[in-house]
């Protein structure tokens, strides 16, 4: 699917597709996590089963008022207790599938919101 957003300063994901999504015009095929501010980062894992409490406290780092998970093709929740270090913060999570994470990120990110993404970007089954 192609997004054709309203006129935006932050950074926006123009597409996406099983396995990837798009930032203007680059295609990024590795879980990354954006934030409406400019930054990217790499975010090290590849299945829903690779998470670890790590990769949330590395949200919790993010001076952000809300972080989006895209948790991959379906919608599924981390343990709450992984959740602590963005609690302690208070910042917000909301977890949903990576398709509805991108297009939940970019209308946030267009109001103006200090948001980021966290997106698990699976590998599309053979």
């Amino acid at each position: 699917m192609k997004f054709q957003p309203d006129r935006s300063d932050a950074q926006t994901i123009s597409g996406y597709g099983p396995g990837w999504i798009g930032i203007e015009a680059e295609k990024i095929t590795t879980s990354v996590i954006i934030g409406s501010g400019g930054k990217r980062i790499d975010w090290h894992c590849a299945r829903f089963e690779d998470l670890t409490p790590a990769h949330f406290a590395q949200l919790a780092e993010l001076e952000t008022e809300l972080v989006i998970f895209g948790s991959g093709t379906r919608n599924r929740f981390p343990p709450p207790a992984w959740l602590a270090p963005l609690m302690a913060r208070r910042i917000g999570l909301e977890t949903m599938d990576t398709q509805a994470a991108c297009r939940t990120y970019n209308i946030l990110a267009s109001e103006g919101r200090n948001v980021a993404v966290a997106l698990l970007l699976e590998a599309p089954s053979p």
